[in-house]
């Protein structure tokens, strides 16, 4: 196996039975870093620093990983139109920054009983946001509410109307 030594100075190509030895003599450990290089890559270090370093670095790394988004918008069947307006333009916003939607619209009293009006909403809620969200659930009706998710279409814009273009425009 290939043995680099802490400073990072490589003391060559050495038997396991050596390069233990060399490990030892130093007071650190023999780490193997490339198992599936030819020959197998091991390096001389104190572990416990060595795995405090690796463990730093996977912190730093989830740091900078963007985890997509989860916003969720309730709404009502007898929504106002303005309302309505509202809440589309609410997600047209989170969809436009790349988060998921999940519309959940909840159902009470004799709204239960058709159901087909919650659904109809619903459709046209997908058909408002087509140039920027795909439906990627579609309405499903559970117990009293009707739910769905949306996600952004890559290279999708905000369409005409959302509040950022008119700020801009002002």
């Amino acid at each position: 196996m290939r043995v680099i030594d802490a400073d990072g100075k490589q003391l060559g190509v050495l038997p396991t039975s050596q390069a233990l030895a060399a490990a030892m003599q130093r007071g650190y450990d023999l780490v193997e870093v490339a198992p599936n290089a030819a020959p197998p890559v091991c390096r001389i270090v104190d572990f416990g620093k060595y795995k405090y370093e690796q463990e730093k670095r996977d912190r730093e790394a989830r740091k900078h990983h963007h985890a997509t988004k989860l916003k969720e918008i309730k709404i009502r069947l007898n929504i106002d139109p303005h309302d309505y307006e509202t809440k589309l333009n609410h997600m047209r916003d989170f969809l436009g920054d790349g988060m998921k939607v999940k519309v959940t619209m909840m159902l009470r009293g004799r709204e239960n009983a058709h159901p087909e009006y919650g659904n109809k909403l619903m459709q046209k809620i997908i058909e408002d946001l087509q140039g920027c969200s795909r439906p990627e659930v579609m309405p499903k009706l559970m117990g009293r509410s009707i739910t769905m998710m949306i996600s952004p279409v890559r290279g999708g814009k905000k369409q005409e109307g959302s509040r950022d273009e008119e700020e801009k425009e002002a």
